[in-house]
């Protein structure tokens, strides 16, 4: 049972992790399953409250990485504090947005990372930065959003490896 019960729960980990690529909070989803399974505590299933305080911490790990190199991107590149809020502003609707792109998968990622470059050349502009360092900022902030997601899904990668090996140990 419980080979069954490690799998089904990586199995699903696996569908959270995916889903950080179309901007759902994939990682707070394995929290939330790893929190049911260790509280229901299924027949030989031994999954610990440590691994879920482990888990708790790298989903938050993973947000502070994708939120601060979506706005780092755009502040490196000389952006004004304007450009990484609306970059940050501009990656959730260009996401959103972006979903609807016929492009599966990269469709969401492309949408975020071109809404944080709009949103950071905009909030330049309207800073009265000239057009060609708002260029920069802009991509600044498409490239900080990329490898902001990009570092989420490698903490989801590590959050799905400690769930499924942590009822063995």
């Amino acid at each position: 049972m419980l080979l069954l019960y490690t799998v089904i729960l990586t199995l699903l980990n696996l569908l959270f992790w995916f889903s950080i690529l179309f901007n759902v909070p994939g990682t707070w989803l394995m929290v939330m399953a790893a929190v049911a399974v260790a509280w229901w505590q299924p027949a030989g299933m031994t999954l610990g409250w440590g691994a879920v305080a482990g888990v708790t911490g790298l989903a938050l790990l993973g947000e502070i990485l994708e939120f601060v190199l979506g706005a780092a991107g755009a502040r490196q590149a000389g952006g004004s504090k304007r450009a990484a809020l609306l970059a940050i502003a501009g990656g959730v609707v260009g996401a959103i947005l972006g979903t609807a792109l016929p492009v599966p998968i990269a469709g969401t990622l492309l949408g975020a990372s071109l809404g944080a470059f709009a949103g950071s050349l905009l909030g330049d502009l309207w800073a009265g930065r000239p057009f060609g360092g708002s260029l920069e900022s802009g991509r600044g902030a498409a490239l900080g959003r990329f490898w902001g997601t990009m570092a989420k899904l490698g903490v989801g990668g590590v959050m799905v490896v400690i769930l499924a090996l942590a009822p063995w140990l």
